[in-house]
């Protein structure tokens, strides 16, 4: 199973755990490419619509979203069922026929590195009118180290290893990373990077529940993730029954080159 299907196994989990995009970061898009509301966006990989939500809060509801998931596509079409312009098209992006469609903005929430670079960014640039622009976003994992996090590690380093975040390149450097991926196309100008920080203190039942929705976790063996599970919870009821949770969304901007 690859990460990008693993979503469409938990939809209600994930609308109901995963933060929402801070509303400032889509205030940031709509100053940056100054387009109409009746003006056309193409949304790549609109999961539950949490993003789509957060277009639709600014009022730009002319919105094309492409979602791989059957049931993360349907539950985004019942979501927002009463914009008869927000249409939802079950396919993957790499197989969607546009008809010849354009868009004057693109934006995509924690999907674009599913897709080849060299084949997502040549057909965002196809797709947008020459006055287009990107909005590209990321939630980024940021490691917490204090005894409850570092008692949390332990069980990673137990159970699944490969999980451990000491080892993970820090946020800096994936978003440093993704900034020269977007600069190398040498399809987009003005790029920008923006960046959110927030702090959600979850108990352990939500905590746990918003790990299940992550796409690493999902792909663990059953057992090793129901046991993975339990012990952070375990460890963060006795530490009190709640834990911080550290929030960082990476915006990428960027303008069409023509």
């Amino acid at each position: 199973m690859e990460n990008k299907e693993t979503f469409n196994l938990v939809v209600n989990e994930y609308e109901q755990y995963r933060p929402v995009y801070p509303s400032e970061m889509f205030e940031d898009i709509f100053t940056y490419v100054q387009i109409n509301q009746e003006d056309s966006i193409l949304e790549i990989g609109c999961g539950t619509g949490q993003a789509t939500g957060g277009l639709v809060s600014k009022g730009y509801t002319n919105i094309t979203c492409i979602e791989l998931g059957s049931n993360l596509a349907q539950f985004t079409a019942d979501k927002f069922k009463a914009y008869p312009s927000v249409q939802v098209i079950n396919t993957s992006f790499e197989d969607w026929n546009n008809e010849g469609k354009q868009f004057q903005l693109i934006v995509s929430g924690t999907a674009f590195h599913f897709i080849k670079p060299e084949i997502g960014y040549r057909r965002a640039w196809e797709l947008l009118e020459d006055q287009g622009g990107i909005g590209l976003f990321w939630t980024i994992h940021v490691p917490t180290f204090d005894p409850l996090h570092d008692e949390i590690r332990s069980h990673y380093t137990a159970l699944a290893p490969h999980l451990d975040d000491s080892h993970y390149p820090s946020p800096d450097e994936v978003i440093q990373e993704r900034k020269e991926i977007t600069e190398q196309s040498g399809l987009f100008t003005d790029i920008e990077v923006k960046e959110y920080n927030w702090i959600q203190t979850c108990s352990s039942d939500e905590y746990v529940a918003l790990l299940n929705t992550n796409s690493k976790h999902q792909q663990l063996a059953e057992d090793v993730r129901r046991s993975l599970l339990e012990r952070i919870k375990h460890s963060i009821d006795d530490a009190g029954g709640t834990i911080d949770k550290q929030h960082k969304v990476a915006l990428f901007l960027g303008r069409k080159n023509i």
